[in-house]
């Protein structure tokens, strides 16, 4: 581990102490999940499920980031050092073995497609996932470029592969959708697209360039952040979906608020 300012180290501290508290607030909400018929809400629970998976995750990771490092104090300059723990990073891809086939589990719940239609589109997505995230780990504890360049590519064409699902088999799907849910069926396409990137982006860096103390920071909040935005935000975008699917049955227009209780039920 890099030695890190007191700055460095509380950022990072922080920011994934946030992630924590995102996550868990997250979760509560899309488990109490107001205002969603019975038809949509098992999409709306799998998000809460994700976030509760991801807050516990979080907690690990925050715990054994504070415990890898020990505060060094040379006159009036603090800095933190490698306390000899180590810091497991297996828990951001137990996490991600696990919540990102559960993304695209909310993705097709909340389309509500003929069920062999969504079963075969959900089967595809749900294994091309898992090795996506399981071929990319044993490059991320390898010291050597070439293996890391080699499980890189390796993970990157099942990641390849989840695009054309989303983006062609899925696209065509869209058009039994109602036209007011389009645009957000589109709108959380592109943000797995976009949070997603970062991931092979920020592996690829540090293959080629290494970790310094400012890539170490720069990668953990960077992780940080597109966790939160790929888990929390992508599922209140699912949410949103099923929310105004919800009043679109009961033959309201999709921006109009109504009680909980009256969609429940």
């Amino acid at each position: 581990m890099p030695e890190l300012t007191s700055i460095q180290f509380g950022f990072v501290a922080n920011i994934l102490s946030m992630a924590i508290a995102t996550l868990g607030a997250a979760a509560i909400f899309f488990f109490v999940g107001p205002g969603i018929s019975p038809k949509y809400k098992l999409a709306v629970t799998v998000s809460g499920v994700v976030c509760a998976i991801a807050t516990y995750h979080y907690f690990r990771i925050y715990d054994s980031f504070v415990s890898a490092y020990a505060m060094n104090q040379v006159g009036g300059s603090v800095t933190y050092v490698a306390s000899g723990m180590v810091f497991n990073d297996f828990y951001r891809y137990a996490d991600w073995f696990i919540t990102v086939p559960l993304l695209m589990v909310e993705l097709v719940a909340v389309l509500a497609l003929p069920r062999e239609q969504g079963r075969k589109i959900l089967l595809k997505l749900v294994i091309a996932t898992a090795l996506m995230v399981a071929l990319g780990y044993p490059g991320e504890i390898s010291s050597d470029s070439g293996t890391r360049w080699l499980w890189w590519t390796l993970s990157m064409i099942p990641f390849i592969y989840v695009l054309y699902v989303l983006y062609v088999e899925l696209g065509r799907a869209l058009t039994t959708q109602p036209q007011e849910v389009r645009g957000l069926i589109n709108l959380a396409r592109n943000v797995t697209l976009v949070s997603w990137m970062f991931y092979p982006i920020a592996y690829a860096i540090k293959t080629v360039y290494g970790l310094d103390a400012n890539g170490e920071v720069a990668i953990q909040a960077g992780y940080t952040v597109a966790d939160i935005t790929a888990k929390a935000g992508y599922g209140l975008l699912i949410y949103a979906i099923a929310r105004s699917k919800s009043r679109l049955e009961m033959g309201l227009p999709a921006d109009v608020v109504t009680k909980g209780p009256a969609l429940a039920h």
